[in-house]
């Protein structure tokens, strides 16, 4: 990678290091703000349920739990890879349409957990929530949503930074990916704490790595196989 390709993936703290600046409106910050409001429901469930499991009623808040669980007991990298291994087992990769007769219906971890099923936005919500429940700090979490540029579709995973470096936590890989080593994605939405934000030069970005040799290391994550939903 040339110097300035390097220099310009290293100006923003956001994964990939783009900056992105935040939406005021639009489909993403909509779909966003709803799984939001439904989150505030399930958050009080859980810790119910996490205060007294016995008289859970919740066989979905149950599972998820015991994911979190996993999770605290490790340090580290461990932490952030027992909750991608875990909830890529725990849910059966299905497109929405199929699940909801709906197209990009983005659903809250424990109706994924109820439904044991749901496409790539749903694992990597699940993975966000369980994250923070687990102790990793909100200014370490995003959401991340990337163009698919062999596909021709949208993906989305969760992202995490440990020790400087985001780690991305995708459906399709057991095996967590520093953003610095994807290739064939254009990331396009970042999530986190205080909303939604579109990658301002994401394009550039592409363009950029377009022209230059893949280092050693580098993946063709859209390439590998593995825990692939449909459409996503």
């Amino acid at each position: 990678m040339t110097p300035g390709v390097s220099e310009l993936i290293r100006k923003s703290a956001e994964p990939f290091g783009l900056f992105a600046s935040p939406l005021y409106e639009g489909g993403v910050l909509d779909k966003w703000q709803r799984v939001e409001r439904k989150l505030d429901d399930e958050r009080v469930q859980l810790a119910l349920c996490d205060g007294d499991r016995e008289r859970c009623a919740s066989p979905a808040a149950l599972r998820f739990l015991a994911i979190v669980d996993d999770a605290r007991a490790r340090e580290g990298r461990a932490r952030l890879g027992e909750i991608n291994r875990a909830i890529n087992l725990a849910i059966r990769p299905m497109s929405d349409e199929a699940q909801y007769g709906e197209i990009d219906v983005w659903s809250t971890p424990l109706v994924t957990f109820a439904h044991g099923a749901g496409d790539c936005e749903d694992y990597a919500i699940a993975k966000f929530v369980a994250l923070r429940m687990a102790g990793i700090s909100p200014d370490d979490l995003r959401l991340v949503i990337m163009r698919d540029t062999v596909h021709g579709e949208d993906h989305a995973v969760a992202a995490v930074r440990l020790d400087g470096h985001w780690l991305t936590l995708d459906n399709r890989r057991m095996a967590m990916v520093e953003d610095a080593n994807i290739r064939n994605y254009r990331p396009l939405f970042v999530i986190n704490q205080s909303g939604a934000m579109r990658y301002a030069d994401a394009p550039l970005l592409a363009n950029l790595l377009g022209r230059e040799a893949v280092p050693p290391g580098a993946l063709n994550v859209a390439a590998q196989p593995g825990l692939l939903s449909p459409a996503n």
